[in-house]
């Protein structure tokens, strides 16, 4: 695998702990509402509530590790989960600095300070990727009969303390080099203040192409170069008096999106319905509501942002440019909201009572004045350059929101009006879009990217399949249209992404359950 589809594959895993990030937000969120003064201590309920979702924020690094080493796993067995939390219990507590202090014979005062620091989500990363390497290479295993009962499964716990005493070995030596480099990097972006947070914003949205956006996030969102901005602004109370968090600077790294994902985008939906051609409107207007309203509820952009981010890459570059001035904008003015799950109006809401949440209100206003500024731009870009948003496409037909990506030698470019003709004149022989059970939808996925053969890993994260094939050619973009799909990604040879919405994780489960009952009915 080359080195973008392992990063691919790292950074759908990472999706796995983050999906635990919305019960915290939910429960804090609910609690300072029922609690907004005394933050817990007022009430016993709102106590409750707070307390326990910050169980969950103050445990992400093992969280990350267990998910990261589950996701990764070959077969998402509880087994991979398990080898994970015994890899990061035993480098963490090698690697503390009582541990150092004595290994090292040298006085506690006189440990690096980043040992102190060894419990932190980078560490859970590392060991999460390490675990899923050695289960999958090691969980099949057969020993001697003398030693049967450790094989398989069952050994890989085993080889990964083995595995954590020796990287500890290492990184007793490398790790206060590592995490000054990594705190270095984070002091430079906070020492640059609000531009650091807007160039942060654009690259947000820059490299959700490739999916490499939840790897950048790590670093801003969470505890890997001593930001750990989403985990301190949801501790609230306890993050200002422990002197995690700065009233108006924490959530500095999420505000900006709220502008963009609850009015931007729909700005952005609504030039692109307005410029169709008139017997395309009803199709256009159908897909940019649905997406709309996604976007402004739960912040769920995919939708929307993949029905322009191909055919028109011109437009997706200003969005990212958008999104950054808007981070900038609001960490700027200390317009300060935070979320747990993304920047929809259900996390506003849930953070409007937080007491790191600073003049939040100003967000929706400002996120009125980027409705407008996304409607023109939007607007003006489309008929001046006469891009072929949907509803504007050569061919009269709108498949669904989007055409297929090919792929270049750096990655990822535009469809070609060749390709998005091709992918038009496929659509129109393929079958008609009819209402599938899960089971059926799963089926009809299998073959859309080119049959079991063709299937060597299926994964998914919160809105699109993420798959390793054998040959990406074999993908029919087309047919996975009519089946709901809005768009299509060939990152290259062997990975390719379907975006699905919501329902992915659901039919990627199905799609496994197929390939197994193909599997058992050849056995038999």
């Amino acid at each position: 695998m080359n080195i973008l589809g392992y990063l691919q594959k790292i950074g759908r895993a990472l999706m796995v702990p983050v999906a635990t990030l919305p019960a915290a937000a939910i429960m804090m969120g609910v609690g300072y509402w029922m609690d907004p003064d005394g933050w817990g201590s007022g009430n016993v309920v709102a106590a409750f509530l707070i307390k326990a979702g910050g169980a969950i924020i103050e445990n992400m690094s093992i969280l990350f590790a267990v998910g990261v080493a589950y996701g990764m796993s070959k077969d998402k067995d509880g087994a991979a989960a398990l080898t994970g939390l015994v890899g990061f219990y035993v480098l963490t507590t090698l690697l503390s600095p009582a541990a150092v202090s004595q290994i090292q014979g040298i006085a506690l005062d006189q440990v690096p300070p980043a040992f102190g620091k060894i419990n932190n989500q980078f560490v859970g990363i590392l060991t999460g990727v390490i675990a899923a390497e050695l289960y999958n290479r090691y969980s099949q295993v057969e020993l001697t009969k003398a030693l049967a009962f450790f094989s398989g499964r069952r050994l890989v716990p085993i080889l990964m303390s083995f595995a954590m005493i020796a990287l500890s070995v290492v990184l007793m030596a490398v790790w206060p080099w590592i995490y000054n480099g990594l705190v270095q990097f984070g002091l430079s972006i906070k020492d640059m203040g609000p531009v650091g947070a807007g160039i942060y914003g654009f690259f947000n949205r820059l490299l959700i192409p490739v999916g490499l956006h939840h790897a950048l996030n790590s670093v801003f969102w969470f505890d890997v170069a001593g930001i750990n901005d989403i985990p301190n602004f949801l501790g609230g109370a306890k993050s200002l008096a422990e002197g995690h968090a700065v009233l108006g600077v924490t959530g500095m790294y999420q505000a900006g999106f709220f502008p963009i994902m609850m009015f931007g985008l729909p700005g952005a939906a609504l030039a692109i319905y307005q410029m169709a051609r008139p017997e395309n409107k009803v199709r256009v207007a159908s897909i940019m509501v649905a997406a709309s309203l996604a976007s402004f509820f739960t912040g769920i952009t995919e939708p929307l942002e993949f029905s322009f981010m191909f055919v028109a890459p011109v437009l997706y570059g200003l969005h990212a440019l958008l999104t950054g001035i808007s981070v900038y904008i609001a960490a700027s003015m200390h317009w300060i909201a935070g979320f747990g799950f993304s920047a929809g109006l259900v996390d506003l809401v849930l953070s409007s009572k937080n007491p790191l949440a600073t003049q939040w209100p100003m967000l929706l206003v400002q996120g009125l004045v980027f409705f407008g500024i996304y409607y023109l731009v939007f607007r003006f870009a489309i008929s001046t350059f006469n891009l072929k948003t949907p509803g504007r496409e050569d061919a009269e037909i709108l498949a669904t929101s989007t055409t297929t990506s090919t792929t270049s030698s750096s990655g990822i470019a535009p469809a070609s009006p060749a390709t998005a003709l091709t992918a038009a004149a496929e659509a129109q022989t393929a079958p008609a879009t009819k209402t599938r059970t899960m089971a059926e939808l799963g089926q009809a996925y299998v073959d859309v990217v080119g049959g079991p053969e063709n299937l060597v890993n299926i994964d998914a994260c919160i809105t699109r399949l993420r798959l390793t094939v054998v040959d990406s050619e074999r993908v029919n973009a087309a047919s996975a249209k009519t089946l709901g799909a809005s768009g299509v990604i060939k990152l290259d040879k062997q990975n390719v992404q379907i975006i699905t919405g919501t329902q992915a994780e659901l039919i990627a489960g199905e799609m496994r359950k197929h390939l197994e009952g193909l599997a058992s009915g050849k056995r038999t």
